[in-house]
């Protein structure tokens, strides 16, 4: 049945092969402009899990506390004394200029010019203060002696100015949209306009700028991303001399490149067309596109080739290749594009928006790859020698396909199955030790030496707090906090988890209301403790504005802020962990410490939907591979031998990112579902041809050495030529695609060595009576 629509799908194609061209041609047109019209998008939103419980806190309180989008801009004096003219009057145009940059929530722009920058001091009287920097401030020596004593009083050393006095930090959380245009904000256009407005405009030799945050990160990742082009250019060049020398025919190596570029060209344009655009992450989507296509393109070309070689016309040659390519290589690309859907099940957008793009990309191959090529092929006439006495080469490539078929035979078999295991043992202890989340400081999505890095190590080091903060929500009653049993179990909680390793420090309405309650009696540090009636408690907090970011306006909400070591996944998995079990003992009807917000907030809520998308997704991936395989080989056998590799080399890649300390966050999770996808293509395009000639009674051991004959050199060729191509992202400027080049280079290459050593031992057990 199967057969007779592919031939009659084959017979329709090619009577009407020039209107179905000149169709493909129409669309590439219409999707090319498309494709032009594609843009850059790194919404913040899309980077963070939206259903789990800590995002549903975050979300429901970014309001009143703001979220973990924010901005730290430091602002360094080089001589390492910020008290000069020159620093200040810098550092009030910073304040300004980021005040007015669109997209910026000025209400929580905060530094030393902010007007909620505030001094209290214990006076005779009473209390007295005002702002930290007077409304009639000079910058002569007087002015500037006055706001140091100010900053003393203020207890701002460590969160507006640095340990050290050499620099200052002006802080601003961001809104989720342009207040100018309405739209969602431009994260990339926003970190350009840090960029030119702060660093381009007020960096001296006198004075550096340091920008973090979230915009800005995803700009330098858009930055560094830009080099993508570069790198993919480089792959073409490199695909097109290695074609040439597997196809030794121009026109051979020109369709399948031009074939496989019409495809991105068809992936953008469809991403225009449904609503999306392209974020750093999914930038690297199109090469593999371009990569797959070419494989595919390679193994059409192949057949194509041969049956030139054994006297078919150019037409005839290709039809029969079509034919016969059309069922193993769609059951590979639709391996390949269900793979990339299951990735829809992560709930973090930009994974979403990856698994879109690559199933697009995949599928289409099956249009230009498939049903355009040997189209285009079948107008040209090929210049190929028939086949006459064996050359140098084929004398070469017979016996090493000689070679390779002994492992189709018991003896070798035994040694390869038992080796395998013992791999996957070995791989399999080292990928239990694999860790979720980041396992270095800066962001990991850029190198160590980067600027970013650079500015985040420098706030690191030169200030108490950065942007490393997790908060803890407390949720209770209106007018709680003017209940001492409610502040006081604040207080305890926040003490229990400020004694956490990895909490540098924390800060709270308890712990704040303390420090006020001392000030009412003259400063002395024994009345720095929550005041037991409602009314001395009311006279501390009513201290306390709700700008401060520790109160929301009747009271009901009061955060708790932990001010971390870092992000690595170890130390926010030690603080979790500890928060939920002393929330577990705390939480009652009255008061519940709800998990969380900040950055960190993100960060942990980021971590735990990947450790809980890992094993469904890999179920996913390999239960839509395996029934696609059932389906198209009608054998368990066959699906199994096809499985078997595939898994030991997932195996062993989690064991290699455990060797390179490379973490399983949002760039790496779907480099082993893209893995699994591609190297499956090797498998089935081997067992097919092995299949149809195992089923007619030849012996294992024969049909390996045919299909190899056949299929070999172009399943190789695949293999290295997309392990070259990726290998190339060893140089890029962004960290998570250098890693993902590792992994994917390591996948390629021995999901292909998989296919030709262990696939054909797998079979030689599975076919063992065959004779």
């Amino acid at each position: 049945m199967l057969e007779k629509l592919v031939n009659g799908f084959e017979s329709f194609l090619f009577r009407n092969r020039a209107w179905v061209v000149s169709i493909f041609i129409l669309l590439t047109v219409f999707l090319g402009y498309q494709a032009s019209q594609l843009k850059m998008d790194a919404a913040f939103i899309k980077n963070i899990p939206l259903n789990h419980s800590y995002m549903q806190t975050y979300l429901k309180h970014q309001k009143d506390f703001g979220g973990a989008n924010s901005i730290m801009v430091a602002v360094e004096d080089t001589s390492g004394n910020i008290f000069n003219p020159n620093f200040f009057d810098t550092l009030k145009n910073v304040h300004d200029q980021l005040f007015f940059i669109p997209g910026v929530d000025r209400s929580q722009v905060k530094s030393l010019f902010s007007p909620s920058t505030r001094f209290t001091e214990v006076v005779e009287d009473g209390f007295a203060g005002g702002p930290v920097i007077p409304a009639d401030f000079t910058t002569t020596e007087a002015g500037l002696n006055t706001v140091r004593d100010n900053i003393e009083k203020a207890g701002i050393v460590g969160r507006l100015i640095a340990n050290d006095y050499s620099a200052a930090m002006v802080s601003a959380q961001l809104m989720d949209f342009d207040p100018q245009t309405g739209k969602p904000l431009d994260t990339i256009a926003f970190a350009a306009q840090l960029e030119k407005e702060l660093r381009g405009k007020y960096e001296t030799d006198k004075v550096k700028i340091h920008i973090i945050g979230f915009a800005k990160m995803a700009g330098d990742v858009a930055d560094g991303a830009k080099g993508v082009l570069l790198f993919f250019v480089i792959a073409i060049l490199i695909t097109a001399v290695m074609v040439y020398l597997f196809s030794k025919s121009l026109i051979l190596t020109l369709l399948p490149l031009v074939c496989s570029l019409t495809a991105v060209i068809w992936q953008l344009g469809l991403l225009t067309v449904i609503g999306f655009g392209l974020d750093p992450m999914s930038i690297l989507v199109p090469f593999l596109v371009f990569a797959i296509g070419v494989s595919h393109g390679v193994q059409m070309i192949n057949a194509v080739r041969r049956r030139v070689m054994d006297g078919q016309t150019t037409k005839a040659a290709s039809a029969s290749a079509f034919r016969s390519l059309l069922v193993p290589g769609g059951v590979a690309l639709l391996s390949d594009t269900v793979g990339f859907i299951t990735l829809l099940s992560i709930d973090i957008g930009i994974i979403r928006e990856l698994a879109i793009s690559a199933s697009l990309g995949v599928g289409v191959i099956i249009f230009t790859n498939l049903i355009l090529l040997p189209l285009v092929i079948s107008f040209t006439e090929l210049k190929v020698a028939p086949q006459g006495a064996p050359t140098s080469d084929e004398v070469r490539a017979e016996a090493i396909w000689r070679y390779l078929a002994k492992f189709a035979t018991p003896k070798y078999a035994v040694v390869v199955i038992v080796a395998t295991i013992a791999l996957y043992f070995a791989g399999l202890q080292q990928a239990n030790q694999m860790k979720i989340g980041d396992l270095q400081g800066g962001a990991p999505a850029l190198h160590q030496d980067s600027r970013y890095n650079l500015d985040t190590f420098f706030i690191t080091d030169h200030f108490s707090i950065t942007t490393d903060v997790m908060t803890v929500i407390v949720e209770a009653s209106p007018e709680a906090c003017t209940y001492h049993d409610m502040l006081t179990q604040i207080d305890e909680f926040e003490w229990l988890v400020r004694n956490t390793p990895g909490v540098e420090s924390t800060v709270s309405l308890a712990s704040v209301a303390k420090k006020v309650n001392a000030g009412f009696n003259e400063g002395n540090p024994r009345w720095e403790v929550l005041p037991r009636t409602t009314a001395s408690l009311v006279q501390a907090i009513g201290q306390i504005p709700t700008t401060s970011g520790l109160l929301n306006g009747d009271c009901s909400v009061m955060p708790v802020y932990l001010f971390m070591q870092d992000h690595k996944a170890e130390t926010i998995e030690t603080v979790v962990a500890k928060v939920k079990a002393v929330a577990a003992k705390m939480d009652n009807d009255k008061l519940q410490f709800k998990l969380a917000s900040g950055p960190v907030g993100v960060m942990a809520a980021t971590n735990e939907a990947v450790a809980e998308a890992q094993l469904p997704m890999m179920i996913y991936v390999y239960g839509a591979v395996f029934v696609l395989c059932l389906i198209s080989f009608k054998s368990l056998k066959a699906t199994v031998a096809v499985i078997i590799p595939l898994y030991v080399v997932s195996t062993l890649a989690q064991a290699l990112m455990t060797q390179l300390n490379i973490g399983l966050a949002v760039s790496t999770l779907p480099v082993i579902a893209l893995g699994v996808g591609i190297g499956v293509d090797y498998g089935i395009y081997i067992l097919s041809t092995m299949s149809s000639k195992l089923s007619n009674g030849m012996p294992v051991q024969q049909a390996y050495y045919e299909a190899l004959v056949e299929r070999g050199s172009a399943v190789i060729f695949t293999g290295l030529t997309l392990a070259i191509g990726v290998s190339t992202w060893f140089f890029s400027a962004l960290k998570f695609q250098m890693d993902m080049g590792i992994l994917l280079t390591f996948m390629f290459m021995v999901n292909m060595l998989g296919a030709i050593i262990i696939l054909p031992a797998l079979a030689a057990v599975f076919w063992r009576q065959a004779k």
